[in-house]
């Protein structure tokens, strides 16, 4: 798709440097919407579908501290998604100030995405989360289990089990290419590539009570992948909100299939919003 062409830039933050994508139309006439990404990945993860989102609106898509071209957190205290979230306002803050906008999250986004919403909520339209899991106390033994980091070796058996993993878990048309993206995107933040899992399952057995708190209205996206089970006992938890499956979709339908995707995302903010000039960079 043609259009404005996706924009870097870098915004300081708690923990040094945070890098954001962004596009950003001539003149914009709706709110803005903010892309949070799952982990170990980055904003790169909205690299097709953005140009969809952004037919009339700013687009932005920041990278957690730790993640993409972001700048690493220290190791102690461990970096938690309440840190995550407050760190997208300060990106919010710097490329759009105080406007009102739209939270899309996926995964580890999916908690971001409500972490920050209930830390301001005066200034949140609408919520999506793609994938919200409701763990169980087994689940998530095994999930911590799962992701724990492997040591580098010169069998090179840290990046073998990546690439495995991405392509065990891609979704229809998920290409090599897309899956040797992933993986470069798994590699960024050397041997601390697991600690947005870690913060993602700390803040997990708190998930569903917070989310449950959230008024604005809320779309959870339920593609079949690694949370869709886990996702469909996230009902009971929606206050303002309701759940729709994908299951013609995997990991990588972004990126597969940006413009379906763009589509039933925009049908859902636009739904609750009205016509505004939220303003340029």
């Amino acid at each position: 798709m043609t259009g404005p062409s996706i924009r870097k830039s870098y915004t300081d933050g708690p923990y040094g440097q945070l890098h954001c994508r962004g596009i950003y139309p001539g003149s914009p006439s709706r709110a803005p919407l903010v892309l949070l990404h799952m982990s170990p990945k980055s904003g790169r993860s909205f690299h097709e579908v953005m140009p969809w989102l952004a037919t009339h609106r700013t687009v932005i898509a920041p990278d957690y501290p730790g993640h993409g071209e972001s700048d690493l957190p220290p190791a102690e205290p461990a970096v938690t998604v309440e840190d995550f979230a407050r760190c997208v306002w300060a990106v919010i803050d710097d490329r759009l100030g105080d406007m009102p906008v739209h939270l899309a999250g996926y995964h580890t986004g999916s908690m971001v995405a409500v972490e920050a919403t209930l830390q301001r909520p005066g200034q949140v339209l609408s919520v999506i989360n793609i994938g919200a899991p409701a763990f169980s106390k087994e689940e998530l033994e095994a999930a911590l289990e799962y992701f724990q980091p492997i040591p580098v070796d010169e069998a090179g058996t840290r990046f073998k089990v990546m690439w495995e993993r991405i392509l065990h878990h891609r979704g229809p048309g998920m290409t090599l290419q897309m899956a040797a993206a992933s993986l470069a995107e798994n590699l960024r933040a050397g041997d601390c590539y697991e600690w947005g899992h870690d913060a993602a399952f700390a803040y997990a057995p708190k998930y569903p009570e917070r989310l449950s708190r959230v008024t604005q209205p809320l779309l959870v996206m339920n593609p079949q992948d690694d949370t869709y089970q886990q996702t469909l006992r996230m009902d009971a938890y929606l206050n303002n909100g309701r759940r729709v499956d994908y299951p013609q979709w995997g990991h990588g339908f972004l990126n597969a299939f940006p413009e379906d995707a763009a589509r039933d995302m925009l049908g859902f903010i636009e739904s609750h919003e009205t016509p505004e000039t939220p303003g340029s960079e």
